[in-house]
């Protein structure tokens, strides 16, 4: 089993993990926080941080916080100096980035962690963001295809460095071999770029390439030719092993081993002494959020639900009336939850309708959830939301992960100091002499 983490602005996934009183509020701009919240996963033994990116300014910002790292690729250049195993992936947009931008950051950020950068290659469409670079929102089609030309071109240049073009010859007074850092003078329809990059290979050769969303033909077509690995947003055993098969067979169509590219799932966490105590600390540190989700609760049972009974559990008429949503994934496990006899607002602090899993409570909850999906076939790993940073890392890496080193599903010791190294998959410099050409959409 691969583990990473999501790693966002020092506070955590909860509403108001900003104001618990063991969290700095200043953390947002204290690099420092998420230098301790990665040195904690790094002693987990996780094989790399996950930063998703907003770049806008949402509505609420009066009472939660941002979501965001200030800005990802500096914040990583920080963390990379201060670990030394786990990978750091950062998202970078093919929509307002171009290409040559794309690839000296990453590839800098390569260089400077020994071989642990990874790139989550994303469209964008909110028009929030676009508003932000002064552009309008292009058409799905267009996205995909200027996304296809920016990898294509980015690994072209990653690789315009040939591995040995750096002969350091002192004696000679020749510095590197100029005929192996060549321009690649490539142009698509959107993007383009002369090149050639001087930066020389890290020690994986070049960053990894992930892919994030649901599994959109666009998607999956830009995953198959070229990701590594595929973060999902998945509620069940049977959705994540039926999409982790299209994310596998897609990369067999594009001329690759199917088990090159890796599949993880989301894992809201919470790890408590008991399950009362850590729904206690989710309720404390959601705010109004639960109140605010009856009504969504509501319309995945298919019921009338009053606020009144947000603090008692569904009656024995509700459960016998209630169906659970064949629109929305998250219905069944929320109905199961509340048919234990939960209270309302227990149901929702278990996550019933937060956008991924929610395990809450002691360390074996967590252990057999994670087993439960890895023996399934369901994932190769996960991608861990933890619900406060401060003190969710920790109890993780202390409690949960030693279960499943007890269990034989989990590493006692890094594979090796590379990304590539700890997610298992091949090394690559320059395109992928498998995959054939053009986009195919």
């Amino acid at each position: 089993m691969i583990l990473g983490m999501a790693l966002t602005e020092g506070y955590g996934i909860l509403k108001n993990a900003w104001r618990a009183p063991q969290v700095d509020s200043a953390n947002y701009a204290n690099i420092e926080a998420n230098i301790r919240y990665a040195q904690a996963a790094e002693r987990g033994r996780f094989a790399f941080l996950f930063t998703p990116d907003f770049p806008v300014v949402r509505a609420d910002v009066d009472h939660t916080h941002f979501g965001n790292i200030m800005e990802p690729m500096m914040g990583y250049a920080a963390i990379s100096q201060a670990t030394s195993h786990i990978g750091l992936v950062a998202t970078g947009s093919t929509t307002f980035q171009e290409p040559f931008n794309q690839a000296r950051q990453f590839k800098a950020l390569d260089v400077l962690s020994h071989g642990r950068a990874g790139w989550n290659a994303v469209t964008t469409s909110d028009p929030m963001i676009a508003a932000n670079y002064g552009k309008p929102v292009a058409g799905r089609a267009e996205r995909y295809q200027r996304a296809h030309e920016s990898i294509q071109i980015v690994e072209a240049l990653w690789g315009s460095w040939e591995k040995d073009a750096w002969v350091k010859d002192r004696q000679a007074g020749r510095f590197i071999d100029a005929s192996k850092l060549q321009p690649i003078n490539l142009h698509g329809q959107h993007v383009g770029s002369r090149g050639p990059l001087a930066i020389p290979p890290s020690e994986q050769g070049q960053p990894v390439i992930f892919s994030s969303g649901g599994p959109s033909p666009h998607l999956l077509s830009l995953a198959g030719r070229h990701a590594s690995g595929f973060i999902a947003e998945v509620w069940s055993i049977e959705e994540a092993r039926a999409q982790r098969e299209l994310v596998r067979r897609a990369a067999q169509d594009a001329g690759r081993d199917p088990d090159d590219i890796k599949y993880f799932a989301g894992l809201i966490t919470t790890v408590a002494p008991s399950v009362r105590e850590g729904l206690d600390r989710r309720i404390e540190h959601q705010g109004d959020t639960l109140e605010a989700q009856l009504p969504h609760l509501a319309s995945l049972f298919g019921i009338s639900l009053d606020r009144a009974q947000l603090d008692r559990p569904l009656t024995p008429a509700q459960l016998a009336a209630a169906r659970p949503s064949p629109m929305d994934p998250r219905s069944e496990l929320a109905l199961s939850i509340a048919q234990q006899g939960w209270t309302l607002r227990d149901v929702l602090a278990h996550g019933a309708i937060d956008y991924h899993p929610v395990t809450v409570g002691p360390p074996s909850v967590h252990a057999d959830h994670l087993q439960e999906w890895f023996d399934a076939g369901a994932v190769d790993g996960f991608w861990l939301l933890p619900d406060i940073y401060e003190d969710g890392v920790d109890a993780f890496v202390d409690d949960v992960v030693p279960l499943l080193v007890q269990r034989g599903i989990y590493p006692p010791e890094y594979a090796g100091k590379t990304l590539r190294e700890n997610l298992g998959v091949p090394e690559q410099y320059g395109p992928d002499p498998r995959v054939s050409g053009g986009a195919q959409d």
